[in-house]
């Protein structure tokens, strides 16, 4: 048989995937300019809308009367190109107008979950050297106990309530705002209006032009051992995604509507959800906190034509009990991507759109944070069923013998490989992981190793099959057993433990503990508090494991390591 070199080797037209795309839209060109100047130039008509929040509307041409000056409150504040801003935000306007100012001035955001716990948090700041915070005003408390032992010297705090409709910020700031700290003014920390203001007063040019390889953004995951990296992506890297996007989901409009759920800090939400709808002069629809009870109402309430998704997010629509009588024809899209959709959910998600008048299905993507987010897409033609689709448009795939390196004949599973504009610059300090992750073949492509099990068929149609690292992936987002065990076994009263992943009916995933107690320390209702609050202290909310075994021995395998897959078969027993 044979292999996908072989092929590639040949005329472009006797290309795998060149039958799928529209002529001459086999590759792309990504422009030399920032992702900021891309959104500038991609804008076509300023009066429509480019962000919904809450139903409260903001217009191209406001959002980048917003960024100007927030670019210019930035600079007020010292902040130089080059330098590192952390954005620990849900999705507000005001994650999206910070993210473009700091690619604006030429500077590099970190985005980070605000739940994270207080030492993920520190961490972060740290290792990415930030100088400058915007963040939740949830989080206030976590950053007034870290801030002195950072880099940090400034805090600007931002309310949810911030840029709702007037008669919700009052029920808000009744409600739940009530309840969050309020920060006392002094020369650390500083309210976004306040912030703001500072940018109006400040009258120089703002914009830093810069080029595609310039460092732009950096993400998080746990690379290929599961301990968290700093992922730094590029202005090209982002901007690329929208050219990929434009020839694999070619009919979005200035019409159209995104349901923009997917978090800021996720590479799926910041790049997918909100550049990609923004670039092609969609509007993006925020929801800062996804409630699966009411799925029904968003839908309603905002009559989405793009719906991008997680697989829970998938199942929270299917299984919600007040969707009967509503109407999903709308739909033009629905995307699911951070984790495969099995089969048999791929086949019940399409039935249950059918059935509420959507004429489309689901187009399933394969893809991680190294990658800037999407890889394949089954779109095109290339939809078959328990696949991933085909490389968009740029990007190559390739599978290599685990064992070998070699590249594997076509239909043999082995470790997906990729090549490619949206392959990350790298992980930040980290040459020894990034060198393990990135390799150069004869030609000079650079080649990510995904640590991923697939196979592509005869027609070029990429099957993901498994994960090679021992990952979870809990709603959407990657949990690494190992980086939860490096933190229990930090605590005095655990002597060894063990983590796996359980089946959750909501989540897919959750993770279960098992511990095993140092000698000296008693087993009772109080030190497994502890030990559970210090979990809650220390890892963010989606990485606490859903339950803590206590043993006095775990089993190992013959070279005294913990055997996990006894513990995961003795789970599917009890």
């Amino acid at each position: 048989m044979k292999s996908l070199t072989n092929i590639f080797r040949k005329a472009k037209k006797e290309s795998l995937w060149h039958k799928y795309y529209p002529k001459d839209k086999d590759n792309i060109v990504v422009p030399n300019i920032s992702i900021y100047e891309y959104l500038d130039s991609e804008v076509k008509n300023r009066n429509s809308i480019a962000i919904n929040y809450f139903n409260y509307k903001i217009s191209y041409s406001d959002l980048f009367r917003e960024i100007d000056i927030c670019a210019k409150s930035l600079r007020s504040q010292g902040i130089r190109p080059g330098d590192v801003v952390t954005i620990c935000m849900p999705n507000t306007p005001e994650a999206v107008i910070s993210f473009y100012a700091v690619n604006k001035i030429g500077a590099i955001a970190n985005m980070i979950h605000p739940l994270s716990a207080e030492e993920e948090i520190k961490q972060s700041l740290i290792s990415t050297k930030s100088v400058l915070v915007i963040t939740i005003n949830l989080a206030y408390d976590k950053m007034k106990n870290i801030l002195s032992q950072t880099a940090v010297y400034k805090v600007v705090i931002v309310s949810a309530s911030d840029s709702m409709p007037k008669l919700l910020k009052i029920g808000y700031n009744l409600t739940q705002g009530r309840k969050i700290a309020t920060p006392r003014k002094n020369e650390e920390f500083i309210y976004w209006h306040e912030f703001m203001e500072k940018g109006k007063k400040y009258y120089e040019d703002v914009l830093v032009k810069t080029t595609k390889d310039q460092d732009a953004v950096i993400l998080h995951s746990g690379g290929t051992t599961g301990t968290p990296k700093n992922i730094v992506l590029t202005n090209g890297n982002v901007n690329a995604v929208v050219e990929q996007v434009k020839i694999m989901v070619p009919n979005i409009t200035i019409d159209d509507k995104m349901l923009s759920i997917l978090p800021l800090f996720h590479c799926f939400g910041l790049v997918v959800c909100v550049h990609c709808p923004l670039s092609l002069n969609a509007t993006a629809i925020l929801i800062p906190q996804f409630d699966a009870k009411r799925f029904d109402k968003l839908l309603v309430k905002y009559n989405p034509t793009v719906l991008p998704g997680v697989p829970t997010l998938f199942e929270a629509l299917v299984t919600n009990s007040h969707m009967n009588n509503v109407s999903l024809k709308n739909l033009k899209y629905v995307i699911s991507g951070g984790d495969t959709l099995p089969p048999a959910k791929n086949e019940m998600v399409n039935k249950f759109l059918q059935e509420h008048g959507c004429n489309t299905h689901v187009i399933q993507g394969y893809g991680m944070t190294e990658t800037t987010g999407p890889v394949t897409l089954s779109a095109l033609g290339a939809d078959v069923s328990g696949s991933v689709g085909i490389p968009l448009p740029g990007n190559n795939v390739k599978i290599i013998d685990v064992d070998t390196k070699e590249e594997c004949e076509i239909g043999k599973t082995g470790e997906i490989c990729i090549s490619g504009p949206t392959v990350m610059k790298g992980y930040l300090d980290n040459v020894k992981e990034t060198n393990e992750m990135l390799a150069k073949d004869k030609e000079g492509n650079i080649w990510i190793h995904t640590g991923d099990l697939g196979y592509i068929n005869e027609d070029g149609i990429l099957f993901f099959a498994q994960r090679l690292k021992r990952m979870l992936i809990v709603s959407g987002y990657n949990v690494y057993p190992s980086h939860i065990e490096d933190v229990l076994l930090k605590h005095p009263y655990v002597l060894n433990c063990g983590v796996i992943g359980v089946p959750h009916p909501y989540k897919v995933q959750v993770p279960k503990a098992y511990i095993v107690l140092s000698p000296e320390i008693k087993d009772c209702a109080k030190v497994r508090n502890e030990i559970k609050e210090y979990c809650e202290k220390n890892l963010a909310k989606y990485m606490l494991p859903k339950e803590y075994v206590y043993r006095e021995s775990l089993p190992k395998t013959m070279i005294g390591k913990v055997n996990y897959r006894e513990l995961e078969e003795e789970n599917k027993t009890n």
